[in-house]
């Protein structure tokens, strides 16, 4: 029997986890709105494949976004199951 990780008993989260995001995007599928507010700029992208060689691989598209606040913030689409998330 496993134990409960930590964050289900006391409410808890680890620092830097990433949180699911509401994202608009354009044709392209290029991130165009994060949560309301709108992108100004994309400062970079990278593609993410790792664990392939196991029962829970993980392959993920990430956007550094500068948004129209001046704000910058990274997501990331997970590209096997479809969900947004941002990290800053």
């Amino acid at each position: 029997m496993n134990p409960k990780p930590r964050a289900q008993l006391d409410g808890t989260r680890r620092l830097g986890e990433p949180r699911t995001a509401d994202v608009e995007v354009d044709g392209d599928g290029t991130p165009t709105g994060i949560d309301g507010q709108r992108v100004a700029h994309v400062r970079e992208s990278w593609l993410i494949e790792d664990r392939w060689w196991t029962e829970q691989p993980l392959r993920r598209r990430y956007w550094e976004l500068v948004c129209e606040s001046g704000r910058d913030i990274v997501v990331f689409r997970d590209l096997l199951g479809g969900s947004w998330f941002r990290h800053r």
